[in-house]
């Protein structure tokens, strides 16, 4: 409303001056060729006016035809364009259909038309990989990484090529240029795997820091893989630093609580110290995370030299932590091997040869061997024992990118991966017979849920050791051995005195032994029997 207002203004104001100077009085006088023309104002500013116009008019044409070869080509060059860039979009969905031959076609014709488009050499370097060219594709690479605008990505795809043949060098001191110019989440862990497969485990955490430091990763993802790291780093001053090693494994149960070889090697480094009292609640403190076998075997070595019966009641004390685990009745029933308890082993093993359990696996039946070995020597049962192993199904391990390991790493020997190892079932083997599927066995080490204050709260138990004062209580060699907990059965029953029986008076139970079978007798005096499980 307002600019109507103003335009009706401003016609009134034109309309004005044109009629107050329509009014006033005398006359233009133009002298052209010795004429003379007289006319008034307003004639004569109607004339200047047409004048103006075709003027305007002339200069335009003019203009126009000076200019028709510029516009030729600026209507070339769009015409090339166009067609470029319906070449580039045709190109890139048959570059992701797999199309070779029509993405190659494509890309010449982007490149030709459309030069250094960064689109083009995308293309270009696309349809190279896709049809195997190595070379073309990182001759592109080159030139895109010449360039300010596409660097980066051309410094990504050279270090996709160099990793793909193998220059491991070559990767690592592109990824290190890259990482130098922008804060790439690729660059900085490519640099960290380099550097993990060489054990430099240091230099790794410094990236780390650095990677959280330019936000290219999140606080939890850097607190864990600190925690890996300083793991690390601390299994490598076992035998030097101790007291260091001793710190990184601390700092790194209470980065990552549920990190199981932080505590192994916090309690290994306490008992050290001979501080057997605080190795002990660390350790047991991971075993409420998740029973494990590194866990149990640092649990009963941690005072060398202790006969098998005090490796047994330290066994038994650390089950009953967790006595329906499967790991408990494993680790209770080795020991009990050792203290020559075969009694005590097989009824620690039966509800793990249930019929109503899972099918035993290889772990499992090596301790059934071992235990039959020990008890009687070489016979049928231990050699059935060790048949079914070599059948069974597979234990936890840690597994990391395929590689099956006994120990654990903070890196994927492979890859180099940080946090690369599970501890979890191998697949089982192609060849091996057709079985009922196998439960799980072992929880994995992420838990859910209510499992994640479990974890808390051990972690928080372990802090809580290691705080304490650093100062060994003083022991000495001829001080009586430690005894943490009265020895007992996993299943406590009240304590009954029982007659003692003879070797030959005592029957194994009859899922294990065969009945009535003394023990083994003389190959030569006794005829060839089935195994008991045949």
């Amino acid at each position: 409303m307002i600019r109507t207002l103003i335009y009706i203004a401003l016609l009134a104001l034109i309309a004005f001056a044109l009629a107050w100077f329509a009014d006033q009085p005398g006359t233009v006088s133009v002298v052209w060729g010795g004429l003379r023309y007289e006319m008034s104002p307003v004639v004569g500013l109607g004339i200047i006016l047409v004048a103006t116009f075709i003027l305007m008019v002339l200069w335009s044409l003019l203009r126009f035809a000076l200019r028709v070869p510029t516009l030729a080509s600026i209507a070339m060059r769009m015409r090339k364009r166009d067609k470029g860039y319906t070449a580039l979009s045709q190109g890139m969905i048959a570059a992701g259909a797999g199309d070779v031959t029509a993405a190659n076609k494509a890309a010449r014709i982007a490149e030709k038309t459309l030069g250094n488009e960064p689109l083009a050499l995308l293309l270009k370097a696309q349809t190279a990989q896709i049809s195997g060219d190595s070379a073309t594709a990182e001759e592109t690479f080159k030139r895109m990484a010449e360039l300010p605008a596409t660097r980066l990505f051309g410094l990504r795809g050279l270090y996709a090529e160099a990793r793909r043949r193998g220059d491991d060098a070559t990767a690592f001191a592109i990824a290190e240029q890259a990482h130098a110019d922008a804060a790439l989440p690729w660059a900085g862990q490519a640099i960290i795997e380099h550097r993990a497969m060489s054990d430099d485990w240091r230099g790794a955490l410094d990236i780390v820091e650095r990677n959280f430091a330019r936000k290219t990763i999140d606080r939890r993802t850097a607190e864990r893989q600190r925690a890996v790291l300083k793991t690390g780093i601390g299994m490598t001053l076992t035998d030097r630093a101790p007291d260091e090693a001793l710190q990184m494994a601390r700092e790194a149960i209470k980065l990552a609580p549920d990190l199981l070889p932080a505590y192994v090697l916090a309690g290994r480094m306490l008992a050290r110290k001979n501080d057997i009292r605080r190795a002990a609640k660390v350790l047991e403190s991971g075993w409420r995370v998740l029973p494990h076998p590194d866990i149990a075997a640092a649990y009963l070595d941690l005072r060398p030299g202790d006969s098998s019966t005090d490796r047994l009641v330290r066994a038994q004390a650390l089950a009953r932590l967790a006595p329906d685990h499967r790991e408990s009745r494993l680790t209770v029933a080795r020991a009990a091997i050792d203290a020559r308890d075969f009694a005590l082993a097989r009824e620690t093993m039966a509800p793990l040869l249930d019929g109503n359990a899972s099918r035993p696996t290889a772990r499992i039946c090596l301790l059934m061997a071992d235990l039959e070995e020990t008890e009687y020597g070489q016979s049928g049962r231990m050699r059935e024992w060790l048949a079914r192993a070599a059948r069974a199904p597979r234990d936890p391990a840690w597994v990391a990118d395929g590689v099956i390991s006994d120990t654990w790493a903070p890196a994927s020997p492979v890859t180099g991966r940080i946090d690369a190892f599970r501890w979890e079932t191998p697949a089982e083997r192609l060849h091996a017979p057709e079985e009922e599927p196998l439960e799980p066995l072992v929880a994995p080490l992420d838990l859910p849920g209510s499992d994640a204050k479990l974890i808390e709260h051990a972690a928080s138990d372990a802090e809580a050791v290691l705080a304490e004062s650093d100062t060994p209580a003083p022991v000495t060699e001829a001080a009586a051995p430690v005894v943490l907990v009265e020895p007992t059965k996993l299943d406590t029953k009240p304590e009954t005195p029982e007659p003692e029986k003879t070797k030959a008076e005592t029957k194994p139970l009859s899922f294990i032994a065969a009945p009535d079978d003394p023990g083994p007798e003389p190959e030569a005096d006794k005829p060839k029997k089935k195994g008991w499980f045949s």
